[in-house]
């Protein structure tokens, strides 16, 4: 194999386990996809996938090795680029962050316009995520994270601590006998929830354990949007205080945070990018920023 496109091509089908989705990481069309998979397929004069019912697309042994090859070749090209950015000294060029919509919506951007005014000359492009994306394969330069990092290729800080608990409208809590004293006393509310299908988030599975289904009324997978709902009157929402104390319209209805749900926010880059003159700014200005209203995120400053 001579082109390294046509292993870019398995490793991406191998990924995503469809040609759909495939198409959609290689930036082409589905039947692109189609095409020059099996023409490679009819070069090798080897099946390299075997289609499955569904549309699924499982390596075959040959595959296996192919996709190996094509993830060492991939790991190598990125520790090159990590290694060549992470030299870069200028405060100029694009800086890929990556946020949950939460924490742009409320608190980020602000400290991003600020950046901006300090750095001109870098370009900065928010990826609005609530996955986490890989910091490794360069799907971005800096993650704001809701979590510790666990990979050991990071490098990073805790900015704060992140307090959750319930929120409502005046109005709602004035028709309703006003907050509630404890998580107890949740029975008789409407709730503004998760999806049923939103698992492994751990707001929406404290929800799922704590309150009847029966209780929720609206249920959305954006707390942006829950904020929104709450904030219309239909019930309750469970949400970080940095979203809630800051939104107008939006009173605590459990004036106390949930021990339970304790967070922390931190800012990360791989740790071949932590020379970068722009990733540095970033944590310096941006960084700097968010943590100094850690009363804000950890619920203490309403």
């Amino acid at each position: 194999m001579e082109d390294w496109n046509e292993l870019r091509l398995v490793l991406a089908v191998a990924r995503a386990g469809s040609l759909t989705s495939a198409a959609a990481l290689l930036g082409i069309d589905h039947s692109t996809v189609f095409r020059r998979l099996n023409g490679l397929e009819q070069k090798l004069a080897v099946r390299v996938f075997e289609r499955l019912p569904g549309g699924i697309y499982q390596l075959t042994p040959a595959g296996e090795r192919m996709a190996a090859a094509a993830e060492r070749m991939e790991d190598e090209a990125l520790a090159l680029a990590r290694d060549i950015a992470g030299a870069d000294g200028r405060l100029s060029g694009r800086l890929r962050v990556t946020s949950s919509e939460t924490l742009a919506y409320s608190r980020l951007t602000k400290h991003l316009a600020g950046f901006r005014a300090v750095h001109p000359g870098i370009v900065v492009e928010l990826a609005i995520e609530n996955r986490v994306l890989s910091l490794s394969r360069r799907e971005a330069d800096v993650a704001l994270r809701p979590i510790r990092p666990r990979e050991g290729d990071l490098w990073g800080r805790k900015l704060a601590g992140v307090a959750w608990t319930f929120f409502a409208s005046p109005a709602y809590l004035d028709a309703h006998d006003g907050a509630i004293r404890d998580t107890a006393a949740l029975g008789p509310h409407a709730l503004v929830g998760w999806e049923e299908t939103a698992g492994g988030i751990t707001a929406a599975d404290w929800l799922d354990r704590n309150v009847p289904a029966e209780r929720f009324v609206y249920r959305t997978n954006s707390l942006v949007n829950q904020s929104v709902a709450a904030r219309a009157g239909i019930g309750l929402a469970l949400l970080p205080c940095y979203l809630g104390d800051g939104e107008p319209g939006l009173v605590r209805a459990l004036a106390r945070p949930i021990e339970e749900l304790a967070g922390e926010l931190w800012i990360v880059t791989h740790q071949d990018l932590k020379g970068t003159a722009r990733v540095r700014a970033f944590f310096d200005v941006v960084g700097e920023g968010l943590a100094r209203e850690h009363e804000l995120f950890e619920g203490i400053r309403m």
